[in-house]
């Protein structure tokens, strides 16, 4: 599709955003002065794990929220609510299970009081557009994810919207389906067979974003700030395999697996520093998986992510938060896009369970603060025992109930495994009952 940059359909300026918690309470901050402009002729991403605030920035865009500062204009106007012109896209199908096809895509044009004529002509058009010609009295049950998804489609594009925004609308199906979905929408974008002037799209996936994209803007994570902006200037269609598409993956993976400067204590930012590290919830099967899988061939100790996302087939929310675990109990080391294992990574590969455990534990106590406070308290009472309150109550002075929460059931899981210390659910305690 021609680029044409003469108007700005979409300008969100220094965006912050914070949503209240269930007591009322104003809760962390999701977005951190974030701008964002949207030209006609371009697919812009908003690539970042979770957490980083690309859904909000979705929905502040479509005008479904708004930020607490910042100004949002779209189609030359303020926006004050959902914006007419703008139509989206969503992860979950979000359709009507008791509508056919048509009366799904019929829905949107009325509830805009078009005529019943008109509405079918439209839908009609909008259906056999996106690939669903002779399914018009199916219902969604009688659909496969993909096909449901193509009436997603159909029924964002019946309203002939001059911004599309999409919210992951390709990660809930399976990668071939996938594939052909983002093919035909890119091939219908490219032959400009589509109403739309522009599209913002939500993904975590960063061959999706290189794939589709004219520009990719990478947000970090807690809160949510633009990392960088990267121009993809590949003429579509764009082909995987192709050196430059290879380079770009690598660059930005390499961007996204930087560490981070050192952050104050009270922040909860992966990895931090003392009380305030926010751990993710990561099992120790994992743990173990993927030290194995970079300790064997081909990668021999040294993997580049790429090549892993794709040979354990994980994304990059799945992914890194691995990665980083590995990082942080110093096992491995991440830079450059690619992740090595340290010689204690190495070491517990070749390890059996046992000495595996024990090796993990000495990890667990050594970097993360967390479990060697828990351990202190343990070995300091004579009950050698107590309350997992007592440290819920000491996490929530550093970052949000949810991280808290999230953070003491992998310390939970993580000691366990080291034999630490034993967890009663029941009364969830902390004690010293099993290990020795």
């Amino acid at each position: 599709m021609l680029q044409d940059h003469a108007q700005t359909l979409l300008q969100i300026d220094d965006a912050v955003q914070r949503y209240r918690t269930g007591s009322g309470d104003v809760g962390p901050l999701v977005l951190d002065h974030v701008s964002v402009e949207l030209k006609p002729g371009e697919i812009v991403g908003l690539l970042g794990r979770s957490g980083c605030g690309k859904s909000s920035l979705l929905r502040i865009a479509a005008g479904l929220a708004f930020p607490i500062e910042g100004k949002v204009s779209c189609l030359g106007r303020p926006v004050t609510g959902p914006v007419d012109g703008v139509a989206m896209v969503f992860q979950s199908f979000a359709l009507f299970p008791w509508l056919t096809v048509l009366a799904n895509v019929e829905l949107g044009l009325r509830a805009k009081g078009v005529p019943e004529d008109e509405a079918r002509k439209r839908a009609l058009r909008a259906i056999d557009l996106i690939g669903l010609d002779g399914f018009e009295s199916a219902f969604p049950k009688e659909l496969s994810g993909g096909m449901r998804q193509r009436v997603g489609f159909a029924r964002a594009l019946v309203v002939d919207p001059k911004i599309l925004l999409m919210d992951e609308p390709f990660s809930a199906l399976d990668v071939l389906t996938a594939e052909t979905l983002r093919t035909d929408l890119l091939d219908l974008w490219v032959e400009g067979r589509m109403p739309i002037k522009s599209i913002l799209m939500v993904t975590h996936n960063i061959e999706e974003a290189v794939l589709m994209c004219n520009r990719i803007i990478v947000l970090s994570s807690n809160p949510g700030r633009i990392a960088a902006e990267i121009p993809v200037t590949m003429p579509h269609p764009r082909n995987r395999l192709d050196p430059e598409f290879r380079q770009m993956v690598d660059r930005i993976y390499a961007l996204m697996t930087k560490r981070p400067a050192p952050v104050p204590t009270g922040s909860a930012t992966f990895p931090g520093l003392g009380l305030g590290m926010a751990l993710p919830r990561v099992s120790t099967n994992t743990i173990s998986g993927m030290i194995e899988e970079v300790h064997a061939a081909p990668y021999n100790g040294r993997a580049g992510m790429p090549e892993l996302a794709d040979s354990l087939q994980m994304e990059i929310d799945d992914l890194f938060p691995v990665a980083e675990t590995l990082q942080l109990m110093r096992f491995a080391e991440i830079a450059d896009g690619a992740i090595r294992l340290t010689p204690a990574g190495s070491r517990f590969a070749d390890m059996e369970t046992d000495a595996r455990k024990r090796l993990f534990g000495d990890h667990l106590l050594a970097y993360v603060p967390l479990a060697a406070r828990i351990r202190m308290v343990l070995d300091e009472r004579p009950s050698h025992s107590a309350r997992s309150s007592r440290f819920l109550e000491e996490l929530e002075d550093h970052m949000s109930d949810e991280y808290a929460d999230r953070t003491l059931k992998s310390i939970v899981n993580w000691g366990r495994y080291g034999e630490l210390f034993a967890f009663d659910e029941g009364s969830e305690t902390f004690s010293l009952e099993n290990p020795q």
